[in-house]
């Protein structure tokens, strides 16, 4: 095979290449240059940011036949065998795979030979944080006094596994995650030289996807170029990430702002039938929302955005949205990005999510309505009143001036939970006394057809109930059983239409009685407990005293009397 990845061919192999990172390589040539560079170095960060890079030119740089110099010249025998490998002086180990004891042992043992081909020997150990404890405890006089022939570089993605003891002993270089500009701008550099045609919405879309890896952004790259046919675009990068695309995003996002539930769980439905991943549309979502965000709040500093570029219908749709929305929203979706980990029924999850946060406001609306009506009439009452006494005061001015008795103090009235469902445990206790095993039977093997037929119909009275079963059944009402309360309040809202698609799919007209799962288990076992007491103490009366039961065998019921003492 004569084909290399991308991120293997451009591989950086001078200082100069590293990208992202000028805080670090400009303190190692500095250090090489003066000749003042340490025995150890730790080099920790996120995956494909340059560690192992930046030690294998470390590497070179500091046996290069025309060291000290600032860059490896790539071209003396020194440069070109650590390149390739060919020099065994430089030694490449991962730490995964070589964690024991023993193999720090074997170091100890060969680290006190001189290097045979160039000036320095130099162990660079990936993954470190994965060796044992009694292996780095091994590792530490090696490291604390170590020959002047030698250098370590330990790289790892979890710094915070390394033993202080350890850490104390080496230099720290911490890589920081490669901006976009900078991953689009090296891009753009390997594109040109390969002679590939990327769209620059393209290059975007994969720098956002890299999330600050440039051996990410160029294995995306080249998955694109693999999947398109002539030059990539923004359809490709999307395809092979499985990413939403921005526009799709602003669409949902101004779909819930304008309460439209139809279009926004359209937008939904349609992203799932496509083959795109749940959980990353509510990650993209909140992302989406997060830049949304930061970008009303610092236009200027559109280089901080993670998962949006600012073109026109972005900056529209930060006029239009407010501060306090988006964030309703993210914490909304963060909720449902939780609850969707433990679930086999995502698509649920975030229809509701989408429902509660388009239904907010028309809520709030009508509790503000309601809230201004009690107001009125309370104001209107109180007028009534006023000009009652200021009558009676006009009639009979003494008699005004007596006191009244005081009145009695009003109970304050219970108050319920917002949004809170109160279950009407009475209606289902009549259901279940006259609830019938056959028609439960017959309404379970018709919901399927009726919940496709629902979909058709109204998509949100869908969502609604989706994820529920019926539970018992009479002649005229259906108890249903939902997961949670919430799913019974969001069902109050759709009611009429769910009925009525389920009474021309059934042909019977039901009364729907919603109720949570939890709920719904406490009263079938209370239910069941009666029933059976009462069955026992039907089987009690029945069985009679003995000697009664001889007596009416010898005298006939007629003439039988019983009397209790």
């Amino acid at each position: 095979m004569t084909y290399q990845a991308l991120y293997r061919v451009w591989r950086p192999r001078t200082f100069q290449d590293v990208v992202g990172q000028t805080h670090i390589t400009k303190t190692l040539q500095n250090a090489i240059v003066q000749e003042k560079f340490s025995h150890a170095y730790i080099f920790s960060g996120p995956r494909g940011t340059g560690k192992t890079s930046a030690a294998k030119i470390f590497a070179k740089t500091i046996n290069c036949e025309h060291a000290p110099v600032k860059e490896p010249c790539n071209e003396c025998e020194s440069c070109r065998g650590i390149q390739d490998g060919s020099i065994n002086d430089i030694i490449e180990m991962d730490a995964a795979s070589n964690t024991s004891v023993e193999d720090i042992r074997e170091i100890r043992e060969k680290v006190k030979y001189a290097a045979s081909t160039v000036p320095y020997k130099v162990y660079i150990i990936d993954e470190v944080h994965m060796i044992s404890t009694s292996a780095f405890n091994a590792l530490l006089k090696t490291l604390e006094e170590p020959p002047q022939h030698v250098a370590f570089i330990l790289a790892t993605t979890e710094p915070h596994k390394i033993p202080l003891t350890v850490a104390s002993r080496c230099q720290r270089f911490d890589f920081k995650p490669i901006s976009n500009k900078s991953i689009v701008e090296r891009m753009h550099t390997v594109i040109e030289a390969e002679q590939i045609a990327v769209s620059d919405e393209a290059l975007e879309t994969v720098a956002l996807a890299a999330e600050g890896g440039m051996r990410d952004a160029l294995s995306i790259l080249d998955q694109a170029i693999s999947y398109s046919e002539k030059s990539v675009e923004l359809e490709d990068v999307l395809a092979v990430t499985g990413g939403v695309a921005q526009g799709i995003l602003t669409d949902v996002v101004q779909a819930m702002h304008d309460q439209d539930v139809q279009q926004a769980l359209s937008l939904l439905d349609d992203l799932i039938q496509n083959g795109k991943d749940p959980a990353r549309f509510v990650y993209d979502l909140i992302y989406f929302l997060r830049d949304l965000l930061l970008y009303k709040s610092a236009p200027a500093l559109e280089d901080i955005l993670e998962r949006a570029m600012a073109d026109e219908s972005f900056k529209q749709l930060a006029e239009m949205v407010s501060d306090d929305w988006i964030q309703d929203a993210i914490t909304h979706l963060n909720q449902c990005q939780q609850e969707i980990k433990w679930t086999t029924s995502p698509k649920v999850f975030i229809e509701i999510a989408i429902l509660t946060i388009t239904k907010k406001d028309t809520r709030q609306g009508e509790n503000e309505n309601a809230a201004d009506s009690q107001a009125v009439t309370r104001l209107v009452g109180r007028l009534e009143q006023l000009e009652k006494e200021l009558t009676t005061l006009k009639e009979s001015p003494a008699a005004a001036r007596q006191p009244e008795p005081a009145p009695e103090p009003k109970r304050p009235k219970p108050r319920t939970a917002k949004n809170s469902y109160n279950i009407p445990y009475d209606k289902i206790r009549r259901v279940l006394d006259t609830a019938e095993r056959p028609m439960l039977k017959e309404v379970q093997s018709q919901w399927a057809s009726f919940l496709n037929k629902l979909k058709s119909t109204s998509a949100p009275a869908h969502a609604t109930i989706q994820d529920s079963k019926p539970a018992a059944a009479s002649e005229d009402a259906l108890v249903v059983q939902f997961k949670y309360e919430i799913h019974c309040s969001l069902f109050l809202d759709n009611r009429e239409t769910v009925e009525s698609v389920l009474a021309s799919a059934s042909g019977r007209k039901w009364t729907i009685i919603p109720i949570p799962a939890n709920s719904w288990q406490e009263l079938r076992q209370e239910y069941i407990s009666k029933q059976n007491q009462s069955d026992e103490a039907k089987e009690e009366d029945r069985k009679e005293d003995p000697l009664v039961e001889e007596a009416r065998k010898l005298v006939g019921d007629e003439l039988l009397e019983i009397h209790d003492e």
